[in-house]
Order: structure tokens, then C-alpha cells, then sequence
């Protein structure tokens, strides 16, 4: 017996009965919903909704979302449609850059056609930034105690003394530093001691002792033209690798240590600077040949090429960009003397191979 409120008598049949659901050929059984009315089965209200013009279930089912027309095929995209192409840049500020440039060159120059004493304390004080940089350096990031005060003392004086007294000065002030540093690390604990000393005497022969011969460049009667073939042929084989390599690169010259470098951007260098050195050692250098300058510039652009790769290798190992903050737009100033420091040795050998030293 059905207790619910809503139990009525059966519905009897007839013309409205029969306009709703249609003839049957099985009796329908009687199903109540969920409130109690009695409805027939699913193929009963399938038949009586439509009767209504709806579509069945119209409560049950939701309206599904129109489907996205799909993309036109890629012949039909317009041209204007692809994104333009990313122009490269470079890596650093080239206004400061080039200010930083222009300044520093003016010193230099100034003081290298001015007086020549002026211009080794150039190199001096290039020298002990320098040092002073890359021992903080060292220290901040690998924990190595290079000390610095016999390091830039002893600098300063092998600079003086290769400008007074050559090579063999040079060599002197070189020994008497190393020992100024294995004696000064003595005062402090034993514990790294190995390890100080080694970077101490690494950081001597790098930075100063380098920079030596250019002021050994500058004794002979033609010096400053000498520093200036020096400066300029480094200057531009680093132009011309830039230029080359930013506009035509696209193999890597040594990825692990340098990953903008190109070999397209060495050829550059090798190019600018054997065609800058022909020039230097025809009108700048007495007795200086055009075939001795093609010599010189291909042994500076790749001396030059080594020692941006050497200081790479550091500041990898450092795990830093830059030594210093000194020069905006460079760097530091041991990021100026990268290829600097490597191509002195080369172009005074090749010089006084060619043109003797006086």
C-alpha cells in the first residue's frame, strides 16, 4: 500500500492521455522521481518532452560549450602574422663603454707623448687595481689569502725597474716578490699556507710582470710609437672579433670557457689586426716593414684571443662576470687588461726581433 500524501488514482486513459505519450504496444509501469509524482518510464518522458518541443532531459543535460573553429591552414596566415625577428644586442653599456674608452685613451696617449715617466706610473697604478682586485676576488669566492702589500709593492717596484733596467731588472723584481710574499704569509697560521703563497706568486707573475714589458716598450728612442702599436693592434683585433663574431658568429669557439666567442669572430681579429699591424709597422716604426706588421698582427690576435680566455677560465672558476665595478660599461680594471697583459711579451719579443730594442 503506497502511504505517500502524493498517491492519486491512476491516471485513465484518453485523448489527452493519448496526444501526450502516443499509443503504446507494452504497458508502461508507473515510476515515481525523487518528489513522489508518478512519471512513466524514460522512453515515456523522452516522447512527452519532445511533445512540448524540447529536446529530452532538458533539466539533466547542460548546454555544451560551441566547440573552436579550428586554425586556418599556414597557407592562409597572413605574412604579418609571424613575430619579427629578435635583433641581437650586446652584453654590456656601449656609451659607457665607449666614454670609458675615449677617457682612458686621452690619459694614455697624454701621457705617453708628454713625458715618459708619467705614463709608467700609469702602468703602476694600473697595476696594483689590478692586484687588488683579483686578490679580493680570489678571497671572496675561494677563500685564498693572497697577500696583498708585498703583492703591489713589489709590483710597482719590478714596473720601475723594467723601465730603468730592462729585462734582467724585471726578472730581479719578479724573485725578490715571490719571496716577499712566502715570507710576509709566515705571520699569519700555517693552515693554507700552500695554497696563499701559490696565488700570491701566480698573481705576481700575471699581473706586474706583464705589465712590465711595456714599459720596456717605452725605453727604446721610438717608445711611444712602439706602446701604440702595442695598444692599438690589441684594441682592434678585440673591435674586429667583436663586429665579426656579433654580426657573422655562429660557431663557438670554446663554449665551456667563452660561450660568445666565434670562430668567425677569431678570423675577425686575426683580419683586423694583420691589416692594423702592416700599417703601424710601415708608418709608425723605424725600420718597420709592412710584412713584418701581417707577423706581428697575427701573433697579437692570438695572444690576445688566449688571454681573454685565460681571464674567462678565472672568473669561471671565480663563478663571477666581472673582476670589479671600476669602469662602467668594462668592468673592471683586470677585465681591461685581459688581452693586454698576455700580447706585451709577444709584440716586445717580435719588436725587438725585427727592429732591434734601441
Amino acid at each position: 500500500m503506497n502511504d505517500s500524501p502524493w498517491a492519486a488514482e491512476p491516471v485513465a486513459a484518453g485523448p489527452a492521455y493519448d496526444a501526450l505519450v502516443g499509443p503504446q504496444t507494452r504497458p508502461m509501469s508507473i515510476v515515481p522521481d525523487a518528489a513522489g509524482r508518478d512519471f512513466d518510464d524514460r522512453e515515456a518522458r523522452d516522447r512527452g518532452a519532445a511533445a512540448f518541443g524540447g529536446p529530452p532531459f532538458r533539466a539533466e543535460t547542460p548546454p555544451q560549450e560551441p566547440m573552436p573553429s579550428p586554425p586556418p591552414p599556414p597557407s592562409q596566415v597572413p605574412q604579418d602574422a609571424s613575430p619579427p625577428p629578435q635583433k641581437k644586442r650586446a652584453g654590456r653599456d656601449l656609451r659607457a663603454a665607449i666614454g670609458v674608452g675615449v677617457g682612458l685613451g686621452a690619459v694614455i696617449f697624454a701621457s705617453l707623448f708628454i713625458v715618459k715617466a708619467v705614463f709608467v706610473g700609469v702602468i703602476v697604478v694600473a697595476v696594483v687595481v689590478g692586484l687588488w682586485e683579483l686578490t679580493s676576488r680570489l678571497q671572496e669566492k675561494k677563500g685564498i689569502k693572497a697577500p696583498l702589500v708585498p703583492l703591489a709593492v713589489g709590483g710597482a717596484a719590478m714596473v720601475i725597474a723594467g723601465y730603468v733596467r730592462g729585462a734582467e731588472g724585471a726578472w730581479v723584481a719578479m724573485a725578490l716578490t715571490a719571496l716577499a710574499v712566502l715570507v710576509w704569509r709566515m705571520t699569519e697560521a700555517p693552515e693554507d699556507y700552500l695554497k696563499d703563497v701559490t696565488a700570491g706568486v701566480f698573481a705576481a707573475f700575471y699581473v706586474p710582470f706583464l705589465a712590465t714589458f711595456v714599459a720596456m716598450l717605452l725605453t727604446a728612442d721610438d717608445g711611444p710609437q712602439r706602446v701604440v702599436t702595442f695598444l692599438v693592434l690589441t684594441v682592434v683585433s678585440d673591435t674586429g672579433a667583436y663586429a665579426v663574431g656579433w654580426r657573422f658568429g655562429k660557431t663557438k669557439l670554446a663554449p665551456r670557457i667563452s660561450p660568445g666567442k666565434t670562430r668567425e669572430g677569431l678570423f675577425g681579429a686575426v683580419a683586423f689586426a694583420m691589416a692594423a699591424g702592416a700599417l703601424c709597422m710601415e708608418f709608425l716604426i723605424d725600420g718597420g716593414s709592412w710584412w713584418q706588421g701581417l707577423l706581428l698582427g697575427l701573433a697579437v690576435a692570438v695572444s690576445a684571443t688566449l688571454g681573454d680566455l685565460g681571464e674567462s677560465m678565472i672568473k669561471r672558476d671565480l663563478g663571477i662576470k666581472d673582476m670589479g665595478t671600476l669602469l662602467p660599461g668594462h668592468g673592471g680594471i683586470m677585465d681591461r687588461l685581459d688581452s693586454l697583459l698576455p700580447t706585451a711579451p709577444v709584440v716586445w719579443l717580435l719588436l725587438a726581433a725585427f727592429v732591434g730594442t734601441g
